[in-house]
């Protein structure tokens, strides 16, 4: 698990992604400081907007909020005049009609007493006017104090009109109200919407949470520009004069508070995101951090070109020349770098005089090796030639003497002679002294036994099957000689009792799974035959099987003889000492024979 994410992380420890590393920390403090100025920058911008839509929102209800405090003025003065005349109901309606007559803003104007019964108004009407059922007296009188409220339709001229209430004492007894009233109409006129506003909504509301005035039109109903599951009054304790929430028709949009009337008349400003720039501030938040970061990355490939420039590039060309040379392209020194920094020019120059010694080194050592192959191959050559003229000086001698056990005690050693110098042919004629295929060199073995031993009237039958097997010759020797003495053994002593067919014999050589070897002889046998052998072959068989390090079984399974030999198969190079050791070994135990 640990070695595979070390694997993963691996291209941390390259060159680029440390000089990366290391210019990022250092220029981390600059891209912190350039990011928070620009946060900072960002935010004043933001407070200047806010500050801009609340006075844009204070000036549109400007007009709204002189005229409400005009109303709260002319109640209260005309407070004196109708305590003065509260017993003459007539003096009272005639200063209302006046009051209303000399004034063009107001349509009502009127003393309400506390049950709802007014004598003292600018109605004109005979006898009292009952206010008992009036939106407004109702809301008075839930909670009495100076009220600025809207109605849907006035008791007297039945259009939608804004209250304003004040109320009357005489000393700290509370009579009613004095009334005064102004149409929707006239107060919404009077919003200025002047340019910077479009899309801006001017609604007014007092402290109640009623709405008084909207602007609104015939495709746009008051819960589109209000901020959505919001309540009015909640607005008056927040600590934030601008937020941004979704409106009731799912529009992102800008408000913001500002008191037209303190204490009692608040306007509300709906904007629109283009109006109120919230676009342009996203994206000059998205700007706060994309500019750094931009700033950040060029600085990062700026510095990491120039690296490349200087350093990476020349270090890339210098290892791909040192890959390829440790491959074996050494046609040829690799060229220095002349073009890159002193240091790196230093190192190059060096690996080239090194390339240099060692092509020349190895081209005296490939020559020595070669001629010292030359000479290993002569010597194998004269050692065969030696021991096949040995082979022949036996036959020779073998054809002057008619005592048939000594014929073939000399054919016998003749064969073993003739073995050796198969084998040394073979180590000759191999192209790497180093490594002997055994499966050739047993098949040759027992080609020439078979056409030594075997005559042409024979009906002996003989099956091979050898697997390429490459062996150190310190093993291919006695695994040669041993399959000499155990197919020597096998010719010598293959019979079929009557009836049973022809005599047989069979040689294999198989690896059943890599590293182990299989070499296995049997032939069939005449169980009537009782001629027995002199037990050389079996002695030498067992000390080639000891000298491989193996295991060797005999004996008899179905009628036939079978000696079967597991054994290691080693690997790795054997120096020219080793080998003439265990030919000597191989000659040794040829010579006891």
């Amino acid at each position: 698990m640990l070695r595979r994410i070390s694997d993963r992380l691996d291209f941390t420890r390259k060159l680029g992604f440390r000089l990366g590393a290391l210019l990022s920390v250092a220029i981390l403090p600059l891209g912190l400081i350039s990011l928070i100025q620009n946060f900072n920058l960002v935010r004043e911008a933001e407070r200047g907007v806010e500050l801009a839509l609340l006075g844009r929102t204070s000036s549109a209800a400007a007009g709204e909020r002189a005229l409400l405090q005009s109303a709260l003025g002319s109640a209260d003065a005309l407070g004196p005049a109708v305590l003065e005349s509260l017993d003459r109901p007539q003096v009272c309606a005639d200063l209302m009609r006046n009051f209303i007559q000399r004034s063009a803003t107001y349509v009502f104007a009127g003393f309400v007493p506390l049950d709802g019964q007014s004598t003292c108004n600018s109605s004109g009407q005979d006898g009292p006017v009952d206010f008992t059922s009036s939106e407004g007296f109702q809301r008075f009188m839930a909670e009495p104090g100076t009220l600025v409220t809207s109605v849907q339709r006035g008791v007297i001229n039945r259009r939608p009109l804004v209250l304003v209430m004040q109320p009357l004492y005489r000393d700290s007894q509370m009579l009613g109200y004095i009334g005064l009233s102004l149409t929707t109409e006239l107060l919404r006129s009077t919003h200025n919407i002047t340019f910077g506003t479009e899309g801006a909504r001017i609604v007014t509301f007092n402290h109640r949470g009623q709405i008084l005035t909207s602007d609104t039109d015939a495709q746009t109903s008051t819960q589109d520009i209000l901020p959505q599951n919001v309540d009015l009054i909640s607005l008056l304790s927040r600590t934030e004069t601008n937020f941004k929430a979704r409106a009731g028709n799912g529009q992102m949009r800008m408000f913001t508070v500002v008191p037209a009337v303190p204490g009692l008349v608040y306007a509300l400003g709906s904007w629109s995101p283009k109006t109120a720039n919230v676009g342009m501030f996203q994206l000059s938040r998205l700007g706060a951090v994309t500019i750094p970061m931009a700033l950040w990355l060029v600085s990062l490939a700026v510095a990491y070109f120039a690296v490349f420039r200087m350093v990476l590039r020349h270090i890339t060309v210098l290892r791909g020349q040192m890959r390829r040379f440790a491959i074996g392209n050494r046609s040829e020194p690799p060229p220095v770098l002349t073009d890159a920094p002193t240091e790196i020019c230093d190192v190059s120059q060096t690996f080239h005089n090194m390339a240099r010694i060692l092509i020349r080194d190895e081209e005296q050592m490939e020559e020595a090796v070669a001629e010292k192959t030359v000479l290993l191959k002569e010597v194998h050559h004269r050692v065969k030639n030696n021991l096949q003229l040995i082979a022949s000086i036996i036959n020779m001698q073998s054809r002057v003497i008619d005592d048939p056990d000594a014929k073939r005690v000399l054919r016998s050693v003749q064969d073993r002679v003739a073995a050796l110098a198969t084998i040394y042919r073979n180590l000759y004629q191999a192209e790497h002294l180093d490594a002997v295929e055994a499966g050739r060199l047993i098949c040759d073995i027992v080609n020439q036994m078979v056409s030594a031993s075997v005559g042409p009237g024979s009906n002996l039958h003989v099956e091979t099957h050898i697997e390429t097997l490459v062996l150190l010759p310190d093993q291919a020797v006695p695994l040669s000689l041993l399959a000499t003495e155990a197919f020597t053994n096998a010719l010598k002593y293959a019979g079929a009792a009557p009836g049973r067919g022809t005599p047989w014999v069979r040689i294999s050589l198989t690896t059943p799974k890599p590293g182990l070897g299989v070499l296995e002889i049997a032939n069939s046998i005449d169980e009537t035959d009782k001629s027995g052998g002199t037990g050389l072959g079996s002695q030498l068989i067992e000390a080639f099987t000891t000298q491989l390090e193996g295991q060797a079984t005999s004996g008899l399974q179905d009628g036939s003889f079978v000696l079967r030999l597991e054994f290691d198969v080693q690997t790795g190079n054997v120096t020219p000492e080793g080998r003439n050791v265990v030919l000597t070994s191989a000659a040794r135990a040829g010579a006891q024979h």
